[in-house]
């Protein structure tokens, strides 16, 4: 059976689970112009500070589940990944073939995905945290029975929060190990330099000022300029200058090594964490 298109002029879309990743997300599809708040739905159960959030953007609350996938097209699930299979199985009786599905649950496989709702018409997507400031890295990996236009319609959702790629499924633990954890290694450098600014005499504001716009200004050049990475450092660095004196500090204690070997460790945890 051919997949129902869904009408991108009027569809309607729907988050079960009501967290800060689906306030992000949301936040982003209203602000971006892709959907009007009132084609957006979700259901709140416990925290009410959650209904508060949802509702000040002009998004649907309802009481339930239920009511959220039976009235939109698409449905977004950004419950933990500990619960999506009691969920998923729950709202089996109305995920029919014509409502694209979308997983955001980190480490649950499109194919336990697709068993638990009874059809293929999935799509996993794994967003991260810049989400929150329209800045994510996510990548998708289109199920079974979605559709090119499937996946043409989630780009769209995703892409109001940031940049959004497609990938085979068998690297999402590789994409976890890198953009997924890989802000926390950010946060870290950014601290790292803000300490060494203080350390060379700057007041603690003025230091973690210039690492995070500096870090921000850096990542900007390398999206935007299209040159190598290589490329742009060599640029900075002048020969007998002060940037290779700390580059070759830098070199001395293993950067380059220790950031690929952490990619790599949280890529195997994942890869771990997906086989319990």
């Amino acid at each position: 059976m051919v997949a129902t298109p869904i009408q991108t002029e009027s569809f309607k879309l729907g988050f079960i689970g009501a967290g800060k990743m689906a306030e992000s997300i949301a936040r982003g599809v209203v602000q971006s112009g892709v959907l009007p708040p009132q084609r957006i739905s979700t259901a709140i159960h416990s925290n009410p500070n959650r209904g508060i959030a949802f509702q000040s953007l002009g998004i649907t609350v309802h009481s339930h589940n239920n009511d959220v996938v039976e009235a939109c097209d698409v449905i977004i699930f950004s419950v933990k990944p500990q619960v999506v299979k009691k969920v998923v199985l729950e709202l089996k009786p109305l995920l029919s073939k014509k409502k694209l599905l979308v997983s955001i649950a980190a480490g649950v496989k499109l194919k336990d995905l697709e068993e638990w709702a009874g059809h293929g018409r999935f799509i996993r997507v794994m967003p991260n945290t810049p989400s929150a400031v329209g800045m994510a890295a996510s990548v998708m990996s289109l199920g079974g029975s979605a559709t090119e236009q499937d996946g043409e319609l989630v780009s769209k959702l995703f892409g109001s929060v940031g940049k959004i790629w497609t990938a085979d499924e068998k690297l999402f633990d590789a994409v976890t190990g890198l953009s997924g954890s890989g802000p926390a290694y950010i946060y870290l450098a950014i601290e790292a330099l803000a300490d060494g600014g203080v350390a060379a005499g700057l007041p603690r504001d003025l230091a973690l000022g210039l690492a995070s716009q500096t870090v921000l200004g850096a990542a900007s050049m390398a999206v935007q300029s299209g040159k190598h990475p290589g490329q742009l450092k060599d640029d900075v660095t002048s020969p007998g200058g002060t940037t290779i004196a700390g580059i070759h500090e830098l070199e001395k204690n293993g950067f380059r090594g220790t950031l690929m070997n952490a990619v790599v460790a949280a890529a195997k945890r994942s890869q771990e964490l997906s086989k319990t």
